[in-house]
């Protein structure tokens, strides 16, 4: 029986995602398995490598967007898994945010972005 659970996202940028998880000093992988319990497996497009025998792992639908892989259990064994993932989804919103408004024709744009933990 598979420990691993899976969540849909807001991910849509693989590149953002990865830049993000390293912001974080996360090691990440790119077509790599994710580490579950007792030694399960499940192959994943982008995994962040968690300290521990755990691992977070991100899945590309066919929409465009990520889904969250995880053996969710056995990363809170370690990790404080809800601040995990909000400060990975907030790193991800950040560094989106700064890319979009570097798009053609917003440059001239004044934007303001404040962040509140």
């Amino acid at each position: 029986m598979s420990h691993f659970s899976t969540l849909r996202t807001k991910v849509t940028e693989s590149e953002i995602l990865t830049t993000s998880l390293r912001d974080l000093g996360i090691e990440v992988k790119t077509n790599a398995d994710v580490r579950g319990y007792n030694g399960q497996q499940v192959r994943a497009d982008i995994v962040a490598v968690l300290d521990g025998e755990y691992d977070l792992g991100w899945s590309r639908n066919a929409d465009g967007s990520f889904d969250l892989i995880a053996d969710l259990w056995g990363v809170a064994k370690k990790h404080n898994q809800t601040e995990l993932i909000n400060s990975i989804n907030q790193k991800y919103a950040i560094n989106k945010t700064l890319t979009d408004v570097k798009r053609p024709g917003l440059q001239n744009a004044n934007v303001k972005l404040v962040v509140q933990q």
